[in-house]
């Protein structure tokens, strides 16, 4: 076999392997935990994700779980933690790759108890609840938020404020129906 067609039928098997590897996260177990040590659909309003209108981002993306701060953060679902920092808005934030390419943000923290690039399981502590970032002077919680890098058709709304954007979310409400 020449080198032509050698390095051909390598790039077609690291292909397949590459689709392989993608499709075959669509399959892996996910857990539905509540992220929020103690909480129970109580602690939320179910009607606050994509709550209109809503501050600079016009849309409320998320869930807000209510509990006192310093609470433990638990992973939602395992995952690879892919960055854990602060920013203005989150301000202490940790962003989870889960299961079926969904990220999972993780904000408001009083503290990050997780480095970066990192496999967490679900139910392991990821931080503590508080009240950074825009959630200065309001009680403390966790904001929750599931995002889709792809996206899900069956979700546009003409009806919503920014429908399309809606279809790159999940309702963590529904998410945690069976908690």
């Amino acid at each position: 076999m020449n080198a032509a067609r050698r390095r051909f039928s390598l790039s077609r098997i690291g292909t397949a392997l590459l689709l392989l590897v993608i499709v075959s996260a669509f399959f892996l177990p996910e857990t539905a935990r509540i992220p929020v040590s103690g909480a129970s659909r109580t602690d939320w309003n179910p009607q606050s994700f994509w709550y209109y209108p809503w501050g600079r981002s016009g849309t409320h993306k998320g869930i807000d779980i209510f509990a006192q701060e310093g609470t433990p953060v638990l992973a939602a679902t395992s995952g690879l933690v892919i960055s854990a920092g602060e920013d203005s808005v989150g301000g202490l934030y940790v962003l989870m790759l889960g299961a079926k390419w969904r990220f999972h943000y993780y904000a408001h923290l009083q503290q990050i108890g997780t480095p970066s690039w990192r496999w967490v399981q679900a139910g392991e502590t990821i931080g503590k609840v508080g009240t950074t970032g825009n959630a200065k002077g309001k009680p403390a919680h966790l904001h929750y938020v599931i995002r889709t890098p792809y996206p899900q058709p069956w979700l546009f709304d003409p009806g919503l404020p920014q429908a399309w954007n809606r279809m790159f979310f999940v309702d963590p409400d529904h998410f945690f129906r069976n908690q």
